[in-house]
């Protein structure tokens, strides 16, 4: 069963207006690229008994990868790996996928040096973490491969479901807590919405009315969202229901969801002409009633800006340097804590630019622009230290466990 809800006229602040809709051409990414000669080549990396870092984070620069201790910001390992890679969490405390030109690879970050566990296949895409279980989507083959993160410390391959769509596309899936798996749907050159497949993958929802269906995220209580040229679809208990954008064209492609809270944040673009749009809102999505919220920041952002504090709120690293702190039940912007200095979202979506990732009470933001990591706490506003790096980089990421 289906429904579809028109967004409506909402009270609020001054900042905050009813919408649905949002964003960039691609914040999972269409394409990665890197040397597969040159994938086990590894500067500086340890041996065995090498100490292990404790929360580490990692970020790419042109070449390779950095491993930092998450309290420090020290750099503790450099590995080579030439070409444009990416990185998301794997789900333990120890583990980042490392996504390359011939399919992800797996980082044993805390141990400094990258295992011989490869899921292959051509663009690698998102890396979804969700009740106890992450699922890569590999946009080349279509293929979908769901893991119990914790399965990687043996260092071999986990056994896991895999289920192929029917036509690779640029897509993203996730298992609920249930064994229900979310996927998308959609060709090349065209992507129209998702479906669900319970333990047996016997499909047992479909909507199609999602034209441009991109990213995810999930809110309290697992109601899934996946972002679509003209609005949000969200699965909840069995059901699709589909929030129309107020704009013929609305897009939201990409979110950021909480355990904590049953609104999430998404991104807002209403041109489809435009080069690279640089919107200034921002949107929220109330899972529990399809309601949708823009707030405007009054300045932009990028794909790559969005995250959620530790108690749910709403984070986005603006152009302006500035960390938002949003309330998500409100649309309040409740604090701007200044970060870095003021920039631009580059033209070419694989260019750095200034980057968000938060971990517990801690965002950790990039600034490519000085070679600087920045690490703030959330709740004080305070920065808390800073590191300048040998290389400018492009995404950060780290180990999170507990999802």
């Amino acid at each position: 069963m289906s429904k579809s809800i028109r967004a409506g006229a909402l009270t609020g602040t001054a900042l905050a207006l009813t919408v649905s809709a949002v964003l960039t051409a691609c914040g999972g990414g269409d394409t990665t690229s890197s040397d597969t000669k040159a994938q086990k080549a590894a500067k500086g990396t340890p041996g065995a008994g090498a100490a292990t870092v404790e929360e580490p984070l990692v970020a790419t620069f042109d070449g390779g990868l950095y491993i930092l201790d998450g309290e420090t910001l020290k750099l503790a390992t450099t590995i080579e790996l030439p070409g444009f890679n990416r990185v998301n969490p794997a789900g333990d405390d120890s583990h980042v996928f490392v996504s390359t030109d011939s399919g992800f690879r797996v980082l044993d970050a805390a141990g400094q040096t990258l295992t011989d566990i490869t899921y292959d296949g051509a663009k690698p895409g998102h890396v979804v973490r969700h009740a106890g279980k992450t699922v890569l989507f590999t946009d080349g083959t279509g293929e979908v491969n769901v893991l119990d993160p914790a399965d990687l410390a043996a260092g071999d391959k986990p056994e896991g479901r895999t289920h192929t769509s029917a036509e690779p596309h640029h897509g993203v899936a996730i298992e609920l807590s249930n064994g229900e798996l979310l996927s998308t749907v959609g060709t090349e050159e065209k992507r129209t919405g998702a479906h669900v497949l319970d333990r047996n993958d016997k499909e047992i929802a479909r909507n199609e009315n999602c034209p441009g269906v991109h990213g995810e995220a999930a809110a309290r209580g697992e109601a899934v969202a996946v972002g679509c040229e003209d609005g949000i679809l969200i699965y909840k208990d069995g059901e699709f229901t589909k929030v129309d954008a107020p704009d013929d064209y609305g897009r939201i492609g990409n979110q950021a969801g909480s355990d904590t809270s049953p609104v999430l944040l998404g991104d807002y673009k209403t041109d489809p002409d435009a080069e690279l749009e640089r919107p200034t809102r921002v949107s929220l999505i109330d899972t529990e009633t399809a309601e949708l919220r823009l707030v405007d920041l009054g300045t932009s952002y990028s794909f790559r800006s969005l995250g959620r504090g530790p108690h749910g709120e709403a984070l986005v690293l603006g152009t302006d340097g500035a960390l938002h702190v949003i309330d998500p039940d409100t649309g309040r912007v409740e604090k701007k804590i200044p970060v870095v200095g003021t920039w631009q979202e580059p033209l070419d979506w694989q260019q750095p630019r200034p980057t968000l990732f938060v971990r517990d009470h801690t965002a950790y933001v990039s600034e490519p622009g000085t070679r600087e990591l920045h690490a703030v706490d959330i709740e004080s506003g305070e920065k808390v230290t800073s590191v300048t790096l040998p290389k400018s980089t492009n995404e950060l990421s780290g180990v999170v466990a507990g999802h």
